[in-house]
């Protein structure tokens, strides 16, 4: 499915493989314009007239909202489907689900569905001029939260190509790591390094330019970013882990770990935070962590995102 139409505006964001530094930067400088000097949000008309459809198909708490409020800062009309009560939950195709909501004039669906290519199916199904956002689909994609994390990275280390960034945790389910790769790759970063049990990491993946630790110790050195990563206890087979303690003491980040990195790092995370087993609240609520911070520029991004989507339309 092409995300981007003849002119080379995005048409669709399902994901971020392809998309160029340009683009990514386009999006980037257009969510501080939502943000004022106090860095609070701005609320503006760009989708006055236009439906905001939120379709989600998998628990989530503050990706769904933050794209209520995002929409509802740009003046949409917005409709959160209650999955549990739709008619997929009644044997209704997710074509026909889609297909029903479109007839009711939605101008853009943000989309979450635990089958990875869900969203590019349902980009497939819409006609032109309605847009598909990616909320995260499976194991394949989670483009927005990658755009906010990068976003996060960009208002507080200003630029990206000498930064060492570490990934740690459950990379081999996680959509976050994949989106991220690929955008962290796009905008240049010097090393991008991945930290997790062999078990948790996928085949092959070096081959894409990370490297990879399975010591925590190693990994954390001098790191200029550590992003953390929940388990995906429900994407997982048995015998992955030994246990959760047993994966607190080789991978939780503790404030001993926080210091191997450098003095000015920052802590991220996509949440939900397991605390005590991938990261210690110490460390969650102490001063290096910017992981609220994520949230609230989040909804930036996402407002970026969907003006960029519906421009012209």
């Amino acid at each position: 499915m092409e995300q981007m139409d003849k002119n080379g505006r995005l048409k669709h964001l399902l994901t971020l493989d392809g998309l160029s530094q340009s683009c990514l930067n386009k999006l980037l400088l257009q969510a501080d314009q939502f943000i004022d000097e106090h860095q609070r949000l701005r609320h503006t008309d760009d989708l006055k007239d236009k439906t905001v459809v939120n379709v989600f198909f998998e628990a989530s708490t503050r990706t769904r909202t933050t794209f209520e409020i995002a929409a509802k800062r740009l003046s949409a009309d917005v409709i959160s489907v209650n999955v549990a009560t739709a008619a997929t939950a009644k044997g209704e195709s997710l074509r026909d689900t889609i297909l029903n909501l479109q007839a009711m004039q939605a101008d853009l669906f943000v989309c979450r569905h635990s089958d990875s290519g869900a969203a590019h199916f349902i980009a497939q199904q819409v006609k032109p001029g309605v847009a598909v956002i990616n909320a995260g689909d499976g194991c394949h994609a989670h483009p927005t939260q990658a755009l906010l994390d990068l976003y996060t990275i960009r208002r507080i280390k200003k630029e990206f190509s000498n930064l060492t960034i570490a990934i740690v945790g459950d990379i081999l389910h996680s959509r976050v790591a994949r989106s991220e790769i690929m955008a962290l790759k796009t905008m240049g970063v010097k090393q991008i390094r991945l930290i997790a049990p062999k078990t948790l990491l996928p085949p092959y993946i070096e081959q894409t330019g990370v490297r990879c630790y399975t010591k925590m110790e190693e990994g954390l050195q001098n790191a200029d970013v550590i992003i953390m990563l929940r388990l995906q206890k429900e994407r997982m087979e048995e015998g992955l882990l030994p246990s959760l303690r047993e994966y607190h003491r080789c991978y939780g980040l503790t404030l001993d770990r926080l210091s191997l990195a450098k003095k000015d790092v920052i802590v991220m995370h996509p949440g939900p935070m397991d605390r005590g087993v991938e990261i210690d609240s110490v460390v969650a609520d102490g001063p290096h962590s910017v992981i609220l911070q994520q949230v609230h520029f989040g909804i930036a991004v996402r407002m970026a995102v969907m003006v960029e989507l519906t421009a012209g339309k």
